[in-house]
Order: C-alpha cells, then sequence, then structure tokens
C-alpha cells in the first residue's frame, strides 16, 4: 500500500472513531443534561414556576435576541450580563440580606463583621446547592425563604425588561430598549427561565459535589469555585500539546527535503483557462462578498458604540428602530454569510476549471443559487428585525424569527432554506467535478478530499436543523457547535486547503504527488483534534464531565499543526517569488500569508489561551473570547475567503491590470486595523475582566458596575482607529472590485500560441 492509500486509511479511520466518540458523548449530555422539572414548589406546597412558564419565558428570551442580548451560560454577547450568573449572585445577597435584616437589624449582609458573613455563606450555600429535584413527580422544592427571594429578583427583571424609570439607567448599560418584553406575563416567565439556568449552575448533581455545570460561573458566595479535575485536565492538555508538536517537529524533520521540485512553467496556466459562463456568472457572488463585508463592518462599529453610548448613537435614539441585539446579531451572521459566500464561489468557479466540463444548465443552477442567497438574507433579517420588535409573536418567532442562537440566529424556515442551497451547491458543484474524479485529470486524492469537503459542507449543516423549538439547552449548544465547530472552522478548512493544494499544483509550482501526501496528511492532522476538540464549548453547558476529559485533550491537538504555519507561510512566500509571472497573484498569496499568521496568533495563541478546561473557567463570556473570535474567524477565514476570492477574479478577468495600490492599502489596513482592535481594546478589557472575574466573581465581570468604569469607556473608544483603518481597507478592497468591471485597466494580451502551449501544461508528477 503506497502512502497515499494509507493516509486515506488513516483519515477514514480516524474520522470514524472521532465521530462515533461524539456522538456517544451526545447521547451522554442527553441523558445526564439538568432536568425541565415540570413545577417549581415551596415546602408549603405553593407553585412558583411551572415547566410552561420555564419553556415560554425561553422562547421570550430566544424572540429579543437570546444570546445576542447577554449570554446564557457564558455563550452570547458581552455588554449585558451573562443572566444566569447575574440572577444566581442576586438570588444568594438577597436571601443574605433577608436574614441580616431579620436577625441583625440592618439593610445588608455587607455591613456585618467578616466571621458572621462568613457563616452567612455557609448557610447559603446550604439553601442553594443540594438538589431538591424529585424524578418521580418531576418536581424541584425550595424553601420559602428562596422563593421570596426568587421573587424579588423577579420583580427586578420584570422591571428591567419593561419601561420601568426605577431601572432606566441599568437599561442604557446593558444597551436594551426601552419595553424589550412588552407583556408583564412574558416578563415573569422570561426571569422563570432565568432562575432555572441559575438553578442548574449552582445545583449538585446527583451523587457530585459539582453542579450540572461544574460550578460554572465562578461565584465563592454560593460555593461556585472550579473543581479539582479542572487542573488536572488542563495541566494534560499542556502535555497533549507539546508532544503532539513533538511528533509534527519529529514528521517535518525526517520528511523535509524530500519533495523534487518541478519544472516551472513559462507562462501562467490558470490565466489561459477557458472561463465558462457558468464560470463567469460566480462574479455576482463576490460582488455580494463585498456588500455584505462592508454591511457587515458598518453593523460593527454600531454595535461596539453602543457599549458607549448604551442606548443611542451620538443622540439619536437608535435603540427604538435597530436595537443592541439586532445590529450584534446581524454582524455575527454577515460573518458568517459573507465568507461562506466567498468560498461558495470559489467552488462554482473552481470546479469547471479543475474538470474542464461544462455541464448543462450549469449556468441557470449558478444564477438560482445567488438569488436564493439574497432571499435567504433578505427574508432572514427581515424575520429577524420582526422578531427583536416584538411585531412577530411567539408563535411564528422559531420558524420565520430569532431563534437566539449565536451564529444560528435565522429562523428554522431561513436554515431549511439555506440548507437546501447548499444541497444545490454541492450538486452543482459535484457534478462539475465527477469528470476529474472520473477521468483522473488532476491527482484523484486532490479532486477527491476537495469533493468530499464539498459533500461535508453541504450535509452537515443539517447539524443546524437536529434541535427544535423545545429541545433541552444543553442538546441546543451540543448541535448548535456542531454548525459553528465542525461546519464552519471545519469543513470549509479542508475545502480551502484542497483548493489551495490544487491552485500551487495547477501553476505548476508543486508536484501534485507531493501536494497529495501534504494535503491529506495536514488534513489528519487538523481532524485528530478539530472533531472532539468541538466539545471544549461544551464544558459547562449542563454536560457530564467526560465532555471536559476528552475535550481539554484534543482541543489541545487543534493547536498542534498551527504550531508548524510558519512553515507553511514561508512555503506560499516561496511560492510566490518562484517565476516571474506569479506577480499576478501577489495579494492573493499575501491574503494567504495572513492566514497562516492569524493561524498562529488568533486560533492558536488567543485560542489556546482560553480553552484548556481550567483558563475557560474562569474566561468564558469574557472580551478574551470575543479577542479570539475575532482574530480567528476574520484573520483566517475571513483573509482565506478574500485571498481565494482574489484568485477567481484574477481567472475571470485574466488581461486586465490590477491596482497594486489598493491592494497594498487593503492588505496591510485591514491586519494592522485588525491587529490594533485586539490589542488596544479587546485583549486588556478581557484581562481586565478575568481579573475582576478571579477576585470577585464572574458576575462581577459582566457586570454594569464593571462595564461602565471609565478605563473600560477609554479602551472601547480606543478601537475606533483600528477601525477606522480596517474600515479604510475594505472599501478600498470593495472599490478595487469595482473598477475591474466599471474602469478596468487593460494589460498585455495573452497570446493565442502562448494559450495553447500552456494549456499542454500538466503538473508532474
Amino acid at each position: 500500500m503506497d502512502s497515499t492509500r494509507k493516509l486515506w486509511a488513516g483519515l477514514a479511520v480516524l474520522l470514524f472513531a472521532s465521530f462515533a466518540a461524539l456522538l456517544w458523548v451526545g447521547s451522554e449530555i442527553h441523558r445526564q443534561a439538568p432536568p425541565m422539572p415540570e413545577q417549581v414548589v415551596t415546602t408549603d406546597g405553593t407553585v412558583v414556576y411551572t415547566r410552561a412558564d420555564i419553556e415560554t419565558g425561553r422562547q421570550v428570551w430566544q424572540s429579543i435576541g437570546g444570546q445576542q442580548l447577554g449570554s446564557i451560560w457564558g455563550h452570547g454577547g458581552y455588554v449585558a450580563p451573562d443572566w444566569g450568573a447575574d440572577w444566581l449572585h442576586r438570588e444568594a445577597e438577597a436571601i443574605l440580606d433577608a436574614w441580616a435584616a431579620r436577625e441583625h437589624g440592618v439593610d445588608s449582609y455587607r455591613q456585618l463583621d467578616e466571621p458572621t458573613q462568613a457563616a452567612y455563606a455557609k448557610r447559603v450555600q446550604a439553601l442553594l446547592r443540594p438538589n431538591t429535584w424529585d424524578a418521580g413527580t418531576a418536581t424541584i422544592t425550595l424553601h420559602a425563604e428562596r422563593a421570596a427571594a426568587m421573587a424579588k429578583v423577579s420583580a427586578h427583571y420584570e422591571s428591567l425588561f419593561s419601561n420601568d424609570p426605577a431601572t432606566a439607567e441599568l437599561r442604557e448599560a446593558y444597551a436594551m430598549r426601552n419595553d424589550t418584553v412588552p407583556g408583564a406575563e412574558h416578563r415573569r416567565q422570561l426571569a422563570a427561565f432565568y432562575w432555572w439556568a441559575a438553578w442548574a449552575s449552582v445545583t449538585e448533581r446527583p451523587g457530585s459535589e459539582i453542579s450540572y455545570t461544574a460550578n460554572w460561573p465562578h461565584d465563592e458566595l454560593v460555593g461556585n469555585t472550579p473543581p479539582s479535575n479542572l487542573l488536572i485536565w488542563t495541566v494534560f492538555s499542556v502535555l497533549f500539546l507539546i508532544a503532539g508538536v513533538g511528533l509534527l517537529g519529529w514528521h517535518y524533520a525526517t520528511s523535509h527535503g524530500e519533495e523534487m521540485q518541478p519544472v516551472l512553467p513559462k507562462s501562467d496556466p490558470l490565466a489561459l483557462i477557458k472561463v465558462t459562463p457558468s464560470m463567469r456568472a460566480t462574479a455576482k457572488y463576490f460582488w455580494v462578498v463585498i456588500a455584505l463585508f462592508l454591511v457587515q463592518i458598518l453593523l460593527g462599529a454600531t454595535t461596539a458604540h453602543y457599549q458607549v453610548e448604551g442606548q443611542e448613537a451620538y443622540g439619536f435614539a437608535l435603540s427604538e428602530i435597530l436595537p443592541y441585539s439586532l445590529t450584534r446579531t446581524w454582524h455575527t451572521q454577515l460573518a458568517v454569510l459573507w465568507i461562506a459566500t466567498a468560498w461558495l464561489g470559489m467552488g462554482l468557479y473552481i470546479a469547471p476549471a479543475i474538470s474542464g466540463y461544462e455541464p448543462k444548465f450549469q449556468r441557470l443552477g449558478v444564477n438560482l443559487l445567488w438569488t436564493c442567497l439574497l432571499v435567504i438574507v433578505v427574508g432572514s433579517f427581515a424575520g429577524q428585525w420582526m422578531a427583536v420588535m416584538q411585531k412577530l409573536g411567539l408563535a411564528h418567532n422559531f420558524w420565520f424569527g430569532h431563534q437566539g442562537w449565536e451564529y444560528v440566529d435565522l429562523g428554522r424556515f431561513w436554515q431549511w432554506f439555506l440548507f437546501v442551497g447548499l444541497l444545490l451547491w454541492l450538486t452543482l458543484v459535484g457534478r462539475a467535478l465527477w469528470p476529474a474524479m472520473r477521468k483522473g485529470a488532476e491527482s484523484r486524492s486532490i479532486v477527491g478530499l476537495l469533493f468530499l469537503s464539498v459533500v461535508a459542507i453541504g450535509v452537515f449543516y443539517s447539524a443546524g436543523l437536529m434541535w427544535g423549538e423545545h429541545s433541552h439547552l444543553s442538546m441546543v449548544e451540543y448541535w448548535r457547535w456542531w454548525v459553528v465547530h465542525l461546519w464552519v472552522e471545519g469543513f470549509f478548512e479542508v475545502f480551502a486547503v484542497a483548493v489551495i493544494a490544487f491552485l500551487f499544483t495547477r501553476l505548476g509550482l508543486l508536484q501534485v504527488r507531493s501536494a497529495t501526501v501534504a494535503v491529506l496528511f495536514a488534513t489528519i492532522i487538523f481532524m485528530a483534534g478539530g472533531v472532539l476538540g468541538t466539545l471544549h464549548h461544551l464544558y459547562f453547558t449542563g454536560t457530564p464531565t467526560a465532555v471536559i476529559g476528552l475535550g481539554a485533550s484534543f482541543s489541545a491537538l487543534e493547536v498542534v499543526p498551527l504550531a508548524y504555519v510558519g512553515f507553511e507561510a514561508w512555503h506560499n512566500y516561496r511560492l510566490g517569488k518562484a517565476t516571474p509571472w506569479m506577480a499576478r497573484y501577489k495579494w492573493p498569496i499575501m491574503f494567504f500569508l495572513a492566514v497562516s499568521f492569524w493561524n498562529l496568533v488568533g486560533a492558536g495563541l488567543f485560542g489556546f489561551l482560553i480553552n484548556p478546561p481550567l483558563p475557560l473557567y474562569y474566561m468564558q463570556g469574557l472580551n478574551l473570547t470575543a479577542n479570539h473570535g475575532h482574530t480567528a474567524m476574520f484573520g483566517v477565514y475571513g483573509m482565506l475567503g478574500i485571498g481565494l476570492m482574489l484568485f477567481c477574479l484574477r481567472g475571470l478577468k485574466p488581461d486586465l491590470q490590477w491596482s497594486e495600490r489598493l491592494l497594498k492599502t487593503s492588505f496591510w489596513s485591514l491586519n494592522i486595523g485588525l491587529a490594533g482592535m485586539s490589542l488596544f481594546t479587546l485583549l486588556p478589557l478581557g484581562i481586565l475582566q478575568l481579573d475582576a472575574a478571579i477576585e470577585h466573581g464572574y458576575w462581577f465581570a459582566r457586570s454594569a458596575e464593571f462595564m461602565q468604569q471609565p478605563i473600560v469607556d477609554l479602551l472601547v473608544w480606543m478601537r475606533v482607529p483600528a477601525d477606522t483603518l480596517f474600515s479604510v481597507g475594505a472599501v478600498s478592497l470593495a472599490w478595487f472590485v469595482f473598477r475591474l468591471w466599471v474602469a478596468p485597466k487593460r494589460g498585455a494580451p495573452v497570446s493565442s500560441a502562448t494559450t495553447v502551449a500552456a494549456a499542454a501544461i500538466v503538473p508532474r508528477r
């Protein structure tokens, strides 16, 4: 068996074992998730909440933006608090204050001496932590003292989500519009859902001393401190990382230098590929990419500004028309949409280029899919606006409004529409690739891996359809991360690796055989940690402790291939200098170099900073998470999307002279702006929050008291220069693309004789 077959066999075994383990974990999450009670009663039988209250409360939460307005169990927005952590601390303090008033005649327990406060803390933990869930009756029983405190906290939330002047200042601090939830009953039910999230965070699992969320969030007042196994698995994750880097280093040391350099073509083979009608029709995809990218930046600036002014933008009451939860929804959703559109357009362009075959009605399919994408964007955004403005109603919100889950916010109808669109894309790309697969015009393995990644992209989005409107919160999080981690961060990356390998082999810069081995090996290394690494998002979402062990071990392996991105960057840079005509691809390759850099920094350094269990216990949902998200999402996938788009544009307009000035401005402005955003705002703000979370508790790091400090306002304002520079880069890129069609500059024509000669070039095996 040759090396290629061995790698294919290894990849198959790896994927089978990884997904088997991931599905087993899903079954355990389903079995051990925090229970949903039929009713919550006091010891004297008074009903506090029913299951209908909690379930309807979650529907209300989803309709107002869900994870885009604050967070639940650490997943979501950063301006408003984590509602479960906030409720938990408020409830504990309400109980303590009641005891202090009754037993010592003071207004607050904080007025008591330290020994008394310590004794009170033990008493409140004894009240909150025991599990009173009765599986036989599906009932949670509470002490009357706790029920009284819950009523007090509920009244606070009912005021906050209304237009009550008493909580107007806090609404502004949380960037909430007035009357976020118009109905009084819905506000009460929303509070019931927040209570249940807090209950699961402090109530100990049966037979255990840790809560359903592994004692998250950190709050020593209620006894939520990190379990010892977090430290143990953090140490193991570091050991796995060191071992993985060592093994990969050994591989590079033993295999480096084996590749024979091909005889380089004298002209650019890709520039002379015949552009088919369907390939030409992909141009409109890249126009949409630019439009969505610009709108996303505008919404991102608006969302960031809300953190300073709360409900306004320079005096204009913007929240009454475009609330924070909506601008953040569209900002995060557009990040996925424009990057995915760039990659979808690349797939539709590259498939006929690989096979040299234009299937019947391919152009019609490309145009139809483009139309569907526009309808999905406009339709889903309109539904989300109606939902957040409370004009849609709970009966229709799940299907046509706002599901409330970060990155998969669009209503279920639009999810199905998008899934059907992806299947159409899979069909279009697959049937154009099939002749190359059958005839072996290029390396079967590279094209085969490309085809399989196309299938995975089309099919795995279905994970977003696996939960229903009333599915358990833990199971929704499990399937949601299949979409965000596996679909976006996994199979799209494999697709990109295969496309880049094809481009370099087609350009004659790499031997097909060595490129095939490299691509398969890279895919194995990435998937070794990538599949089960999904679990690091689920440590504290009501999941069993096995999630922490598996997630810590395999998420560490995700960082291993990033340890050698310098080799990849240098390799790509060297290929870009290989021949004079490679100057045509200078800027696509520069964007690939940026991908390597941000892979190391954004995904690698900033990712591993927060991914091990013990650090994530304190950092989940802080701006350190946002720092990783921005630098990895745009730095890796956004830069990659732009680089792939530029390759396609070079093929669509082979004879045009590109504006060096515009592309240089775009490249450096985007990269420096992203770095400034990270270093001047997100990273220092996240570190300040981390210090607050460790010293005072997670609730404080996310509180208005902390987030409204002058230093926080200063750090947010320090984003302005970086954001402005980033916007200049985006506008420069948009102007560059615009001029390719509106004011093109012709370069040297390609002669027909050279075309025939170049077309005959086949990458050497």
